[in-house]
């Protein structure tokens, strides 16, 4: 097994029109024994500034750490906060930068850029950047997240569509995937807010009086 699968891991991020959204699972597991159904994966470094972190766990939270640390340092030197690109730059720097003794990520960054256009990109453990228009994926379900996301991505949807969709996308390619799974977070974020969902998956005959949405959904609104 990779130490990229070694606690699981799914993440996926999708434009809209003047939005985006960015979700994982919520599993963290050790192969395939689950030691936690909460686990944050995604990380807010503004109000139209996230990331995404998949793959070791323990690596992901360091990463996060040294990005918090760089991005506070920019706010003060510069007194405004990043523009998405320049973080994305900024995260595969500190990724090639560990080239040789690697962090054992693969970021997925999703954010609003000039003129609230959405930015999305996702790159590799040294760097490498794979900037998309649609969707970006990454995980030990990423095979499956390419189907479903190719199956259903519409362009310029608006954010209620775009939560649905990268819901069902999501949720539909945890299923196909034993190493994550047990729900997931979703963030849509437009101009003017950026709203976190907790998707929970119950089977069916489940006795949870919750509101329920489509497919046995059960959704949490932050």
């Amino acid at each position: 097994m990779s130490i990229f699968e070694y606690n699981g891991s799914a993440l996926v991020a999708m434009v809209g029109k003047n939005c985006f959204a960015i979700a994982s699972d919520r599993r963290l597991g050790v192969q395939l024994q689950t030691i936690a159904t909460d686990f944050q994966k995604i990380y807010k470094i503004h109000d139209k500034l996230f990331i995404g972190l998949s793959g070791l766990g323990t690596d992901a939270q360091t990463l996060y750490q040294r990005l918090v640390f760089r991005h506070k340092l920019y706010q003060l030197r510069e007194e405004r906060d990043m523009k998405p690109e320049t973080f994305a730059s900024l995260v595969s720097a500190i990724l090639y930068e560990k080239r040789f003794g690697p962090y054992f990520c693969q970021p997925v960054i999703a954010g609003l850029g000039a003129e609230d256009k959405p930015f999305i990109c996702t790159m590799d453990s040294i760097g490498a950047k794979e900037l998309a228009k649609d969707f970006v994926v990454a995980g030990t379900a990423s095979e499956s997240l390419y189907g479903a996301c190719e199956s259903m991505f519409k362009p310029d949807m608006e954010p209620e569509e775009l939560f649905e969709t990268i819901s069902q996308a999501l949720l539909s390619s945890v299923d196909r995937d034993c190493l994550s799974g047990w729900g997931g977070h979703v963030y849509v974020v437009d101009a003017c807010k950026d709203m976190l969902y907790n998707l929970l998956q119950y089977t069916n005959g489940s006795d949870r009086k919750d509101v329920e949405g489509k497919d046995g959904l059960t959704l949490f609104k932050g």
